[in-house]
């Protein structure tokens, strides 16, 4: 059997590097890739959510020659022409936490079961019955997966009005925040709220208690480390989040990619792990983002 080929070096690029979540994605493939080559040179750059610069980040790394591009695509149809040159020129690419067309390996998590778990506690918590809001962010598979998965548990329901599911929070907190306050100002009667991912949810939070708004419901997903605060908590209005596991899941994506590299090509090429849905009564048992494995 020949030796496996040496990982020279790696480019990666997330949607946003003040994001703890790409943080936790990032440190996962540093430590599998130093597992297979200690010497491995790692570039690690943000997209800010901005696909412009995701196309010329990717396009450097051709140019540079690395062995493996970890993409996480900020837009998941409109990355497809980079991704196309980078398979052209001989790169690898292996997507994490979001798809990306032509990607040789993916591995994310199951974000319309995530969608559907966090909508599910705000139906059982309002018994059915009640005004709800989505805050969807920028146009990436995993925040569309999770807004139809949501979409689809609010739809099943008859007395679930939803009152707004178009506003983008940009997957932020300051967007998610501006994106609740809008909310609160049209709709006095708003219970509960859904953010496609923690950081806009905490935002919404934010914004509730501002305008003193005590009695909404709040989800998430993500399972991120300021959501665990809050949902220890009492006071929070964020009551759930469906839990992701970037450290795992980055590394995982990284592993198979160097399989991929070396002509070892998967049974199955994409991967998707199973969130779980975090609340105050399970918390205790939570491992967490950055809890080692």
């Amino acid at each position: 059997m020949a030796a496996d080929k040496e990982l020279k070096s790696i480019g990666i690029s997330v949607g946003l590097l003040g994001n703890p979540f790409f943080v936790a994605t990032i440190k996962g493939i540093e430590d599998r890739a130093r597992e297979i080559n200690p010497d491995v040179e790692i570039t690690s750059v943000s997209a800010d959510y901005d696909l412009n610069k995701q196309v010329s980040q990717i396009d450097s790394f051709i140019a540079k020659g690395v062995d493996i591009i970890m993409l996480n695509a900020v837009d998941d149809t409109a990355i497809a022409p980079a991704v196309n040159r980078a398979k052209k020129a001989g790169v690898t690419i292996a997507a994490f936490d979001v798809s990306a067309p032509g990607a040789d390996v993916t591995v994310m998590t199951d974000n319309v079961a995530a969608g559907r778990k966090a909508c599910q506690y705000i139906v059982d918590a309002l018994d059915g019955k009640g005004n709800v809001a989505i805050i969807k962010g920028p146009s990436s598979s995993s925040l569309n997966d999770r807004f139809n998965g949501c979409m689809g548990v609010f739809e099943k329901n008859s007395d679930i009005k939803v009152v707004s599911n178009d506003q983008n929070g940009l997957a932020a907190r300051e967007g998610g925040m501006n994106v609740m306050q809008g909310l609160l100002t049209r709709f006095s009667d708003l219970d509960a709220v859904f953010g496609a991912n923690d950081p806009m949810a905490l935002g919404a939070q934010l914004a509730a208690k501002q305008l003193k708004r005590t009695d909404i419901i709040i989800t998430g997903v993500d399972g991120a480390p300021d959501t665990e605060k809050a949902l220890a908590d009492p006071d929070s209005l964020i009551k759930a989040s469906a839990s992701q596991d970037p450290y795992v899941m980055a590394g995982e994506a990284l592993k198979m990619g160097y399989d991929f590299f070396n002509g070892k090509k998967p049974e199955k090429d994409t991967v998707l792990i199973d969130p779980v849905l975090i609340t105050a009564d399970n918390l205790k048992d939570y491992k967490g983002w950055t809890s080692p494995r």
